[in-house]
């Protein structure tokens, strides 16, 4: 069995396969990975997994909306589909597996062509573009919500859940103390802006620092080049990002302040922590982070501030309600349906290769 993996552009188009990689290892199952030629799946997957075989394509970017880019894009995704073709034609996976993002359109349409079975995973309430596009060629669909099964046919959809890492569940409350020097009898609040940080969530965590030192420990996940050194104080730990610490520094975690990628709120659904959501706006986004976040302040699991209306009053009083509303959210987020481990998904995912065959 060997199964093509693609997917990129965003950490949460890459996060899922390198959940799956390493347990379809395990079961000697070979592995190869179809992404861009220069983006973030790129250093990710070569780093993780220096044994697994990359591949770089040509990748177009797919726009909503008119650009003379597009004509240009068209030639570059024209290319692609004949790279992706190359490598599929060459190492004949039995499946593709795609996470999303526009490197995955050439590599589906390439698998359609040659008779390669595609199943596709959507984080998002609302499938993305090139999920739309690549649910034309793939044989099955499966969603994080429930919710998403009305965007797409009846007979390719599965609701499989959120996909949550096994080793987030590995971390010490010890190690997380001696990474931040942190006093174990106060509150953590962990605050993380996404894969790129958050301009817009550091200021306003920076404008109340303060007032909020008065009632957490902080530990601050800055993003690339965000960190500021004259903020540093006893309470105030500042990463620009974390790969092996994140496990020990959510076990000593007590609420969240984040993004509301799909990825990264099933982990804190998982590990029950009550979150402050802060989704990306519709001026950088088409809206998935809203809807998740909306889907999630519904079933109980944390609050929902958006963007727009983030100011440092409004900040202190979202959290506010999250601290009165503590124990009743973990209590949601403990009787909540966690959906697939990375191993069951993958079982899933040889199981529908085998149909039809």
């Amino acid at each position: 069995m060997k199964i093509a993996f693609t997917g990129g552009g965003t950490i949460g188009h890459v996060v899922i396969n390198m959940a799956l990689i390493p347990e379809a290892v395990k079961q000697n199952i070979e592995c190869i990975y179809i992404g861009s030629k220069t983006g973030i799946e790129k250093e990710n997957i070569k780093t993780q997994f220096p044994d697994i075989k990359y591949f770089g394509i040509s990748s177009g970017k797919l726009r909503r909306y008119f650009s003379v880019e597009n004509l240009k894009d068209v030639i570059k995704v024209q290319k692609g589909v004949a790279d992706a073709y190359r490598v599929l034609r060459k190492e004949r996976p039995d499946i593709v597996f795609s996470k999303g993002g526009f490197v995955t359109v050439p590599v589906i349409i390439a698998a359609k062509m040659l008779g390669i079975k595609t199943i596709i995973h959507e984080s998002d309430v609302t499938p993305g573009l090139a999920n739309k596009i690549g649910l034309k060629f793939a044989a099955k669909f499966y969603t994080t919500f429930e919710e998403t099964l009305k965007y797409v046919p009846a007979g390719k959809a599965d609701f499989v859940g959120g996909i949550v890492r096994d080793d987030i569940f590995t971390g010490d409350k010890a190690q997380g103390y001696q990474l931040t020097g942190f006093n174990q009898n106060k509150k953590v609040l962990l605050v993380m802006g996404g894969s790129l940080g958050s301009k817009n969530i550091n200021t306003a965590i920076r404008e109340n620092l303060s007032s909020l030192l008065n009632d957490y420990q902080i530990i601050h996940i800055t993003g690339q080049g965000q960190s500021d050194e004259s903020f540093s104080q006893p309470g105030y730990m500042q990463y620009m990002f974390v790969k092996e610490e994140l496990p020990h520094l959510y076990a000593i975690t007590d609420t969240i302040v984040s993004r509301a990628g799909s990825n990264a709120i099933f982990e804190f659904l998982s590990l029950r922590k009550p979150m402050l959501l802060i989704p990306l706006g519709l001026d950088q986004s088409r809206g998935d982070q809203i809807e998740n976040a909306r889907l999630f302040e519904e079933q109980g699991y944390g609050s929902v501030l958006q963007e727009t209306d983030l100011t440092s009053t409004t900040l202190i009083a979202a959290l506010e309600v999250i601290e009165n509303n503590r124990l009743a959210m973990i209590n949601k987020m403990t009787h909540s349906r966690l959906s697939y481990t990375p191993a069951q998904l993958l079982q899933k995912i040889l199981d529908d290769a085998k149909q039809g065959d």
